[in-house]
Formats: C-alpha cells, sequence, structure tokens
C-alpha cells in the first residue's frame, strides 16, 4: 500500500493544494463557538430543536425526548451551546454533546424519578442526514432520501443491505449470494449481472465511496448511527456510478466524554439446513475525556447452508462466513478543528452458489463447488474547520477491494480446449481507489446558502480471468486467459448555492464539471486461438446540471419539483476466445435526467409523516453487463428506456403501534435498440419489477415498571421482472417476512427471530451460472423457515 500511496503523492498533492487555498480564505475567520444567527419559530421542542442543529450544521441525537412546545419564536446571533441552554432552560430535557458536532437531547427526571422506557421506534423521523454533505432535515430537502438509525435496524435485526431492504425506503437487492449482489433503486436497473459498468447505486461508508464496478461487499450493519437511502441520480454532488441513488453507512463515532461497550450474541437454526451463529460488538474509550477518543467494533459470523451438492456429495455447501473491525479515532484539540480517522476491513466467503434448478428443491448437480471470496479494507482521514459563517471539510480515503468467483464451465469446456473431464472459470478482481473529496459550506441561517468543493478518484483495477480445464494427470491448465489492467482518473469541481426568495418559496442551482481518463491493457491467450493484446485510452468529460425549487406549506410540510442528472463513462471489451465484432468493441458513456416533484407532509400532531414522489427518468445509451454464447462476460450500449413511476413511504404512530410503509410503483418504455445487441428491447428493464413494496408493524410496552416488551413484524413483496433482456427466465413475485419479539431489562435484552415463517419456496433470483446453457433455468429459493435468538448487553 506504501508503494501506491508514494506512485500518487502527485495526484493528493493537487487536490490538497486546491483545498488549502479555499481554506487560506478563510484566514483569521472565527472559532467554531462564533456567533450563528438563528431564527426558529414557535413550535413543539422536538421540531425547534431541528430546526437549531440544522442551521448550526450540528448532528442531534434524541429529539423526541423533549416533550411540551418553545413558547415563542427564537431569534438570537450567539453561539450554539448559548441558543441550547437558552432554548432549553425551562424545557423538560437538557442537553450534552457527545462527540464533535453532535448532541444528544435527554430528558429530565425529578429527583428518585424512575426513567421512562425507551420510546417507540420513531414514526416520524427525528434524524438528521449529512447526504447532501450539509447536516439536514430530511423533511426540508428536495430530494426523496430515507433515513433509518442503527437501533431501528437491530430492533428488527437488519445486518445488511439485503435484510434490511423493507426499511431502507424501497432499495432491493439481486440474490446471486452473499458478497455477489447488485443494489437497486427506482427500478432503474442496467441487468442483474455484474462486470466493466459502473454501479448504479453508490455505496459509501461515512464520506468515503467503497465501491467502483463490483458487487456490494455486503458490509455487516455493526455499530452504525444510520443508514441513509438517496434515490434519484447524485452526478452533481456525487459524480459517476449514482445514477440510481446512494446507499450510504454512518458509523457511529468516537465518544469523547463516556466510556461504553456493547456485546451481542445470535445463533439461529434453519429448517433442512446448518445453524448459524454470530457474534458482535463496540467499545468506546476516551483517551483525553473531551479531545481524543477511541472506537472499536468487531463482528464474526457463519452463516449456516442450506443446499446440498449431490455430485461433489457437499451437504448443506452454500455456507458463508464473514467477520470484520474497524476502528474509529477522534481527535478535537478545538472547537473549531476537529480531526478523524476510520480503518475497516471484512472478510467475506461463501463455499458455493446458492441457485439451483427447477425440481431439484433444495439441492443441486453442479459437478463442481462455486466459492467466492469479497475481501474489502479502507482508511479515511478526515479534517473539518469551522468558523461561524463556513465550514472546510477534506476526506481523504483509500480503499481496496478484492473478489474472486468460481463457476462451473463444463457445459461450454468444448469452445476453449479439445481435452477436458470438468472445466472452472475463475474470476478475479482487485481494485484499489484513492479518493479526495474538499469542500467548503456556508453555516448558519441564512437566506443564501452555498457549497463548492474539488474531487478526485484514481481508481485501479487488475481482472484476470481464466478458463481452467480440469483432467485427472493435468489439473487446473489454463485453457483461456484474459489478463487486463484498467486505470480509471477522475477530476471534478462541483457546487450548489440555493436562496430562500421569501418565507415559503425557496430555489437551489447546482452542477458538476467532470473529466474522467481511462487506460486499459488486455492480453488475451487461448489454446484453440492465436493470442492478442490491447491498448487502448479514452477520454470523457461533461457538465452535470441540478435544479430545483420548493416551497413550504403549512407547518413544516413540503412540496418540490427537481431536475438531476447521473452519469457514467464508456470502456472498452477486451475478453474472449475470439474477439468481438469491431462495433461490440467498445461501449458509450450513458446518462439519466430525472425528473421529479414530491411532497412531504406531517398531521395528527406529528404522528403521521408521508413522503412522495413523482418521477420521469430519461435514460439515454443505457449500458448493460452481459454474456456472450460462450460465457465470456462483454458490456454494451443497449438502447433508450424511460420510466415513468411513483413511490411513496407513510409512516404513524400512536402510543406503543408504529407502522411504517413502502411502495413504488414505475412503467418502462425502451425505444432506439443497439442494433449490434438485440433488434427489439424488451418494455422492462431486467431486474426491474414494476412494483414492490414492505412495512413494519410494530408495538412496544413497558410491563412490571422497568421491563421493555416489543413485537415487531417487518414484510416486503418483490414483484415479477425478468433476469435478462432477451425475455426469458421471470423471476420474483414472492413475499419476505421477518417477525421479532424483544424483551429488555436495563442493560440486558434478548430477541427471538423467525423468517420465513411459512417456509415458502420462491424464486428471488433468477440467475447463477454464465456457462450453463441458455435452455437450464435456474432459480435462487428463499432461505428456509429459520428461528433464532440474540441476546445482547451494554455498558
Amino acid at each position: 500500500m506504501g508503494r501506491i500511496i508514494a506512485r500518487r503523492c502527485e495526484f493528493v498533492a493537487a487536490l490538497a493544494l486546491a483545498g488549502a487555498t479555499s481554506l487560506a480564505a478563510a484566514g483569521g475567520a472565527e472559532a467554531a463557538s462564533a456567533r450563528i444567527h438563528f431564527h426558529i419559530e414557535a413550535k413543539p421542542y422536538s421540531e425547534a430543536l431541528l430546526d437549531l442543529a440544522q442551521q448550526a450544521n450540528l448532528t442531534l441525537l434524541g429529539a423526541g425526548a423533549c416533550e411540551g412546545k418553545l413558547p415563542q419564536r427564537f431569534v438570537a446571533a450567539m453561539s450554539f451551546d448559548r441558543a441550547l441552554d437558552l432554548m432549553l432552560a425551562d424545557a423538560p430535557c437538557g442537553w450534552k454533546l457527545v462527540a464533535p458536532d453532535t448532541v444528544e437531547i435527554t430528558a429530565r427526571h425529578r429527583e428518585g424519578e424512575r426513567a421512562a422506557a425507551p420510546p417507540p421506534t420513531t414514526a416520524v423521523s427525528e434524524l438528521l442526514v449529512t447526504a447532501t454533505k450539509r447536516v439536514r432535515d430530511p423533511r426540508q430537502l428536495a430530494v426523496s432520501v430515507t433515513a433509518v438509525s442503527g437501533d431501528e435496524l437491530q430492533s428488527v435485526g437488519a445486518t445488511d443491505a439485503a435484510s434490511g431492504s423493507a426499511e431502507l425506503g424501497g432499495m432491493l437487492s439481486t440474490n446471486l449470494g452473499p458478497g455477489r449482489d447488485k443494489l437497486v433503486l427506482r427500478g432503474i436497473s442496467d441487468g442483474a449481472y455484474t462486470g466493466r459498468t459502473r454501479q448504479m447505486v453508490a455505496t459509501y461508508i461515512d464520506n468515503l465511496p467503497i465501491n467502483y464496478n463490483a458487487p456490494d461487499p455486503d458490509l455487516r450493519l455493526t455499530d452504525v448511527d444510520r443508514v441513509e437511502i438517496v434515490r434519484g441520480p447524485q452526478g452533481t454532488l456525487y459524480g459517476s456510478g449514482t445514477l440510481s441513488g446512494i446507499y450510504r453507512i454512518v458509523t457511529h463515532q468516537p465518544d469523547l466524554q463516556h466510556l461504553s461497550a456493547e456485546a451481542r450474541v445470535t445463533g439461529a437454526d434453519t429448517q433442512d439446513g446448518a445453524p448459524s451463529e454470530a457474534v458482535e460488538g463496540y467499545g468506546n474509550y476516551p483517551i483525553l475525556r473531551g479531545v481524543a477518543a477511541l472506537r472499536l467494533s468487531a463482528y464474526e459470523e457463519l452463516d449456516g447452508g442450506y443446499l446440498d451438492d449431490t455430485v461433489v456429495h457437499r451437504k448443506d455447501a452454500n455456507q458463508t462466513e464473514r467477520y470484520g473491525l474497524r476502528l474509529g479515532l477522534l481527535y478535537q484539540p478545538t472547537d473549531a478543528w476537529t480531526v478523524s480517522f476510520t480503518a475497516a476491513a471484512q472478510h467475506l466467503r461463501s463455499d458455493d452458489t446458492q441457485y439451483t434448478s427447477p425440481g431439484l428443491g433444495l439441492t443441486r448437480n453442479n459437478r463442481i463447488l462455486e466459492p467466492h471470496v469479497n475481501d474489502i479494507a479502507f482508511a479515511t482521514g478526515t479534517v473539518k474547520y469551522a468558523w461561524g459563517s463556513a465550514e472546510f471539510t477534506s476526506s481523504t480515503g483509500y480503499v481496496e477491494h478484492a473478489y474472486h468467483s468460481l463457476y462451473d464451465a463444463t457445459a461450454v469446456q468444448n469452445l476453449f480446449t479439445s481435452f477436458a473431464e470438468t472445466s472452472a472459470y475463475s474470476e478475479v478482481n482487485h481494485t484499489d481507489m484513492l479518493v479526495e473529496d474538499a469542500y467548503l459550506t456556508s453555516r448558519g441561517s441564512g437566506r443564501f446558502q452555498w457549497l463548492l468543493g474539488v474531487y478526485g478518484a484514481d481508481t485501479g483495477e487488475h481482472t484476470p480471468a481464466q478458463l481452467l480445464a480440469q483432467h485427472t494427470f493435468a489439473p487446473d491448465v489454463e485453457v483461456y486467459g484474459d489478463n487486463r489492467y484498467d486505470r480509471i482518473r477522475e477530476l471534478a469541481a462541483y457546487g450548489e448555492t440555493s436562496l430562500q426568495i421569501d418565507p415559503v418559496w425557496s430555489v437551489a442551482l447546482g452542477g458538476r464539471v467532470f473529466s474522467i481518463d481511462t487506460h486499459t491493457r488486455s492480453s488475451v491467450v487461448s489454446e484453440l486461438f492465436l493470442p492478442r493484446s490491447l491498448d487502448r485510452s479514452t477520454h470523457f468529460s461533461g457538465f452535470s446540471p441540478k435544479i430545483s425549487v420548493q416551497r413550504q406549506i403549512g407547518a413544516g410540510d413540503l412540496i418540490y419539483a427537481v431536475m438531476s442528472e447521473g452519469f457514467r463513462p464508456g470502456g472498452v471489451n477486451s475478453g474472449g476466445a475470439v474477439p468481438l465484432p469491431t462495433n461490440r468493441e467498445t461501449y458509450a458513456p450513458d446518462k439519466l435526467t430525472n425528473y421529479e416533484a414530491g411532497v412531504k407532509l406531517e398531521a395528527f400532531d406529528h404522528r403521521l409523516a408521508l413522503n412522495a414522489a413523482v418521477f420521469y427518468e430519461v435514460w439515454k445509451d443505457f449500458q448493460t453487463d452481459q454474456f456472450r454464447s460462450s460465457g465470456i462476460p462483454f458490456t454494451t450500449n443497449a438502447g433508450d428506456a424511460y420510466l415513468l413511476g411513483v413511490e411513496a413511504d407513510l409512516a404513524y404512530r400512536l402510543g406503543g403501534f408504529t407502522v411504517e410503509l413502502n411502495g413504488r410503483l414505475s412503467h418502462t418504455r425502451t425505444a432506439n435498440p443497439n442494433p449490434a445487441f438485440l433488434a427489439q428491447l424488451p418494455s422492462s428493464l431486467p431486474g426491474a419489477p414494476d412494483f414492490s413494496g414492505g412495512g413494519m408493524i410494530s408495538y412496544q410496552r413497558s410491563i412490571a415498571g422497568d421491563w421493555l416488551v416489543r413485537l415487531t413484524d417487518e414484510t416486503a413483496y418483490i414483484g415479477r421482472s425478468l433476469v435478462a433482456f432477451d425475455g426469458s427466465f421471470p423471476q420474483g413475485g414472492y413475499v419476505s417476512t421477518r417477525l421479532v419479539a424483544e424483551v429488555r431489562h436495563g442493560r440486558y435484552g434478548a430477541q427471538l427471530f423467525l423468517t420465513n415463517p411459512t417456509n415458502a419456496f420462491s424464486d428471488t433470483f433468477a440467475f447463477g451460472n454464465p456457462f450453463n446453457p441458455a435452455q437450464v433455468r435456474q432459480i435462487t429459493p428463499q432461505r428456509p423457515r429459520t428461528v433464532g435468538m440474540t441476546l445482547y448487553a451494554d455498558y
């Protein structure tokens, strides 16, 4: 890693100079405790506190703990700590700074009074989000965004993106297997396969993008503060690879004040399968109270298999292990400066894939096992400097992401070799990515808000692929190989401004100027054909705009309209024993333009919240990863697509009951098919059902004084779709359910959970192995009925 970083010193230095120039412009500015101009209307304390946090660029926790109403308008210029003291002087709650720029609200109790049980999972979210690179209340943003707290994810047993899909605002996932899946938002899908195209849903951990074109790394959601889902293209703020949205994991930052820890242990049993187990936890240690702290999170998990391989005589073959570690350091020498560092790594290995064929039940007859390994490691450092009117943030990160898949290629081995008993296709991808993102934002509650930033990424990929022939006297003979190297460099400058025209109307403009250079080298060898090589460079540049208008209606309600764009660069194909025709050697960039109108409403004393949006997507020259008849992947532009859809999420809370529902309905039309790919495109996109939805119903109450009981039902429906553009192999049309019963007493608690209670056998994903003949259908059944228990304790 040291050599790689040294090699890129010039790249980092150029970006650091741009950031330093911005910071120098603020020289001599006031400290973070300088005065902020607050303007907060009389409203419930929970609402007023969110306004204060947004105007001061603070993260706020537990606003719902403060009951009552701010008696009068609060208009003043002062530091945020003084403002909190004055606002809450007569309120039944207090506040404390638990981390830099993070305030926690706690209810006050009279001496000797027993603390009330924790409030139920909130229906109207109190969470502020930072997906727009500024602290904001999602109800005041002209964008479709969902924020789910880590506590809520734990309450339903969600451990990753796939298991939390019912909570995560309509986000869907393919089901090839752990560490192999693609994420889908809004039904915008370029196909079921993962290849050269950049992912359409960008995965972020805090401020760091961790995925380029690999499958989702399937990070376990251990010790996270919240997960943010932003739907629709985000090219202005986040650049390439955000055509359908962002999946952002926000980790818990070290607490500068308090020593704390938590441990959770899980055991589960799957019908007709092997048992599963997991252990996870964290520890927080203030090194120098109020100044520096360390937080360590770790987990280890074993998911038992449930498919039997009959040919190789392996029972419960699709076992998966996953373990990881994350270390966070936080240093706040003054109120103005904050320095944070995070390093993490995860290893995931599946012993076999989880597809089979119709009629085989929970068995399969592949000739060889198909293991998969997905390893990721990353480190990121962030420096913030804040003063009265602005805040500067610089984030530098490095990611190493490697995955390796093995497929049974016996069915097509005669295309590559004249001898073999069985054959395996080995696919390896090793990506290293260096990223710098530096931006300067306004602070406070002025009518004019702004953001200016520079971004750079240097990504290297090594993707060797081999077809290995197996013979009794010559195992693992390479009869085909493509040794490929890619280098992608992206530079961009971006900005966004917003103006409050009057007390209810606001407009915002943004844009991103970008330049992307790629360089591809490839060497192909084959037993039956002549070797060949490739060395080619490409350049892409452009401008990605964004414009929005919004109007506040009533007390905190909002209507908005927005136009935004997303984009991906083009590239070069290299694979195959026989080269592709000239018109398939390269693929062009694609662009998606989003036209959206939405509404965000609350009613019944903030117990009911409704967020809804209508969207129209224009997707030009959309890229897709496909397979040749030999099973070797290639990338092409398929044509144009137009999507019209509506999405909504509804939340209601009354007493101990909480109901959350979300759904999406869309219609797709395709046009201008690429004749080098297909003469006729289907009317729908593969892997994107026209309808999907989910929901959660929970009830909690205190019993016997200090015991808390919570019952939860989480259910999701994934509609039917096609797995490929040729219209073959329908998939989906199934329901997934998880039931959870939780009991907590003080620091200790237990969860009993049941998934797939009806033991349904539904086809969740009709794809598994590209080297099987096209006439052989593949299906991926749901995990059979599973019952388990989690025990936890925090200190």
